[in-house]
């Protein structure tokens, strides 16, 4: 039996970001966090509330991703907002790097998962902004979506 294999699965999404963006690739990163963030992961203690991914000196970082503080920590805590490194190879993240220099793309951070090592993986989606009309449109689908659901019922 591993280690890892009692604990229960960690699956934590971002659901504002399918909304306000139309998602036109989606990779899998590792995230750099100390002890203290992992064990709130862990409790699913993540808020995605405005958080985006940004290139500084050819390295991916995510900003405002909201790691609550762990009651446990002591004086070692950590700051609940602090930028996190992300951790992509070198090809994958020239690639982005160049379609962030297009019009209109951003990289949002979709849901934030431990996966089956232990290791806590953030899955990132280059999108592009809905305009308002698209908004109403997703409505309109996801509306349309639940009342066939309710109707099989």
């Amino acid at each position: 039996m591993s280690k890892h294999s009692k604990q229960t699965k960690v699956y934590i999404k971002n659901r504002p970001a399918t909304f306000e963006y139309a998602i036109e690739d989606r990779l899998n990163a590792g995230i750099m966090l100390t002890g203290s963030e992992i064990k709130s992961v862990r409790a699913g203690k993540v808020s995605f509330n405005d958080s985006y991914c940004f290139f500084h000196k050819d390295e991916l970082w995510i900003r405002s991703l909201h790691i609550a503080q762990y009651v446990n920590a002591g004086y070692v805590g950590h700051d609940p907002t602090r930028e996190r490194k992300l951790l992509l190879n070198r090809k994958e993240l020239k690639k982005w790097a160049q379609k962030i220099k297009e019009k209109g793309f951003t990289i949002v951070p979709l849901s934030m998962f431990i996966n089956d090592n232990g290791y806590a993986k953030v899955e990132i989606g280059l999108g592009k902004g809905k305009k308002l009309h698209d908004k109403r449109e997703s409505i309109k689908n996801r509306d349309a979506e639940r009342s066939l659901k309710q109707k099989d019922w």
